[in-house]
């Protein structure tokens, strides 16, 4: 059964200083070798077992930077699930 669950740290508690957050999923993982390609702009690691058109992850990623942040994903592979971890920067004002 799919599984997701959404969490924030609060930057005190990692000692990092933005705010950071994370997705993750137990689903089909993705190979180490594959965690920066998958931000990139209509790429799709196994088109076969996915649906999709490749732009998902290179639009979350263009939106957390040009708002000041930071975004990586974290896997051990095929099977493990994956973690999407990003930063923003607190709002002023």
């Amino acid at each position: 059964m799919p599984r997701i669950a959404v969490g924030g740290r609060d930057p005190g508690a990692t000692g990092g200083e933005l705010p950071s957050f994370y997705i993750r999923d137990n689903g089909m993982g993705i190979d180490p070798q594959y965690h920066e390609k998958v931000f990139g702009l209509f790429e799709r690691l196994d088109p076969e077992a996915s649906e999709g058109t490749g732009i998902g992850l290179a639009l979350v990623k263009r939106i957390v930077e040009v708002h000041g942040g930071r975004i990586s994903v974290e896997s051990e592979g095929a099977g493990h699930g994956s973690t999407l971890c990003f930063t923003l920067p607190r709002a002023t004002g």
